[in-house]
């Protein structure tokens, strides 16, 4: 049996194909959907209110359990992926969010379908992690950076046309034809990628060589490579990446480790940050035109306008990332956000109002995009999942108490306090990804990789010495003379 797949290099050595290109577009769907049905709460929310169907206090608690599924559901996602497998964890949270959009759409009562959106969200909050994670499994190291911003796109596509559809449908259809729509084209995509396989890092992390094997030479067919070309990646990169994919199964507390806490704080920063600076910025911004002296409807087609940036932004991002590098493009989105939301407020101008609106929408969702489709690199296969599960998973716990703190901030300075603070945050993030950025290369993971290696405990490296002593010698020296998986920067390897 065939015990050296060699998953990692072998995946990151190809051509993006036919195979890439298919697996791209059936992630963004489900993406899509998720983000359509995630955002259809606003319409749906007035409209049951107008209707007699709900009252304030309900419409609360509908959003309240909507963030609660959400996080609950990001974790879910990490540990049912490093348990059961990708390609499972991919469909059943697509499954259970298409399925439950439908029994909410027949919801005989608030209360019940209050109950059915917690459930459904669970669903949903695990297809934000799954995706991403989608990305880092089968995408090429080196055209991650494209995938991720197409990603995007898609789901800056679920969030704006939700508001669209919304507009046509609740009045002819009522509210329910929303839950309709999101939960056909979720089963639709569902059936539409129920032939993808399963990862083959994961299947080599957990033994099953065999398969992983059979699931790269289908991938390497695809990308144009020849039966006799296709083995095992080059010598400099196998010691570590055998060592990152033969991984064995650890708790959840590996997170917590000393070789790991640096990895997991800075994927919290990132996602905490690019979370509530995006709903900072998107979720209030009709409230802050009307703040200014705005009527409702002019607000309103203010807000439609800016937030087309939500699709412009990740667009830019399949451009340009990959020149560029993950790591430094989301320094410098984040430079970016950090400055015009400090010169927003001060835009009184319609074209400017719109203008600097529109770029600020743009760099604060290539902020997001890019946060949460490159913390999962962070981690080994192991733990990936989980490690950008329970990164969700905080910064949604965080977007359940963010619209008192944004209420606060407002109260207390008004617009200005808001946007300042949010633009504070992007500040500090981006100094301390310069600072202390995260090495996500073959040699770096494998230092942090599982097993029983005596530098870790049971939650330290795996690899043999001499493993180690070959991946040091091929990541050469680090700096300040820590190991390279705490002490080089860089984020793309």
């Amino acid at each position: 049996m065939n015990t050296h797949v060699n998953a990692g290099p072998r995946l990151d050595s190809l051509s993006v194909g036919p195979f890439h290109r298919r697996l791209a577009l059936l992630v963004g769907l489900g993406m899509f959907f998720d983000s359509f049905d995630n955002t259809l709460s606003a319409g749906v929310l007035a409209s049951v209110l107008d209707s007699g169907f709900s009252t304030l206090e309900l419409n609360s608690l509908f959003l309240s359990v909507t963030f609660a599924g959400l996080a609950i559901g990001a974790i879910f996602a990490g540990w049912l992926s490093d348990r059961v497998g990708r390609a499972f964890a991919f469909q059943f949270s697509l499954a259970l969010f298409g399925i439950l959009a439908l029994c909410a759409a027949m919801a005989p009562s608030m209360e019940v379908l209050i109950a059915l959106r917690g459930v459904m969200s669970i669903g949903m909050g695990a297809e934000y992690v799954i995706c991403y994670g989608m990305i880092t499994e089968f995408i090429p190291r080196g055209r991650r950076g494209r995938y991720l911003g197409l990603l995007g796109i898609f789901a800056g596509l679920g969030v704006s046309l939700s508001s669209l559809v919304g507009w046509v449908v609740i009045p002819g259809w009522s509210w329910r034809g929303m839950f309709v729509i999101g939960g056909v084209g979720a089963l639709i995509a569902w059936w539409l990628r129920r032939g993808m396989p399963e990862s083959p890092r994961w299947l080599e992390s957990r033994g099953r060589y065999e398969e992983a094997e059979a699931v790269i030479q289908r991938i390497e067919r695809e990308s144009g490579v020849p039966s006799a070309e296709a083995g095992p990646a080059p010598a400099t990169h196998q010691a570590a990446d055998a060592a990152d994919e033969k991984a064995e199964w650890v708790p959840i507390t590996v997170l917590f480790s000393r070789p790991v806490i640096r990895r997991t704080l800075m994927a919290l920063i990132l996602t905490i940050t690019c979370l509530f600076g995006s709903y900072a910025v998107t979720g209030w911004m009709p409230t802050f035109f009307v703040e200014q002296g705005m009527t409702v409807s002019k607000s309103l087609g203010f807000n439609a306008a800016i937030m087309s940036g939500y699709v412009a932004g990740p667009l830019l991002c399949a451009f340009i990332v990959d020149r560029l590098g993950r790591r430094q493009s989301i320094m410098m989105f984040g430079s970016l956000a950090a400055v015009f939301a400090a010169i927003y407020p001060f835009m009184t101008a319609p074209a400017l109002v719109i203008a600097v609106g529109f770029v600020l929408v743009a760099t604060v969702a290539s902020f997001l995009t890019l946060s949460l489709g490159t913390t999962p690199e962070f981690f080994p296969t192991a733990f990936r999942f989980r490690g950008g599960g329970f990164a969700q998973t905080v910064g949604r716990v965080g977007l359940i108490f963010s619209p008192f703190i944004v209420l606060w901030l407002f109260n207390s300075a008004g617009v200005f306090g808001v946007i300042l603070a949010v633009s504070g945050m992007y500040v500090v993030v981006t100094l301390l990804n310069a600072v202390a950025g995260v090495d996500t290369s073959p040699e770096a993971l494998a230092e942090i990789a599982p097993g029983g290696d005596a530098d870790g405990g049971p939650e330290g490296s795996s690899i043999t010495h001499d493993a180690r002593r070959e991946a040091d010698a091929s990541a050469g020296p680090s700096l300040s003379g820590t190991s390279p998986a705490v002490g080089r920067p860089g984020l793309d390897g």
